[in-house]
């Protein structure tokens, strides 16, 4: 994990709040959010194009993104995002 763990600067978020309310945030705003906060080096090893990476698993309350329309996923209150880098050294 050591290279994009130091992606974010090792930096854990326990909470975000974004917009106003009534506002709504979808999975494509929120990787905007992190790589214009979050990313201090390097995107490329996160994003590729406005998506994550190939070898980065995004969990939404612990299911996959893919079954709940990746980037287009509307983010509900009290939502939980993880990303898992599957990629490692040799």
């Amino acid at each position: 994990m050591g290279q994009f763990h130091s992606l974010l600067s090792l930096i854990s978020v326990e909470q975000l709040e974004f917009g106003k309310v009534g506002s709504r945030w979808d999975i494509r705003n929120l990787l905007i959010w992190i790589k214009k906060n979050l990313l201090k080096e390097r995107p490329e090893l996160f994003l590729q194009g406005d998506s994550v990476r190939p070898g980065i698993l995004v969990l939404i309350n612990d299911a996959d993104w893919e079954l709940l329309g990746e980037l287009d996923y509307q983010l509900q209150d009290q939502d939980s995002v993880l990303f898992i880098s599957t990629l490692h050294g040799g």
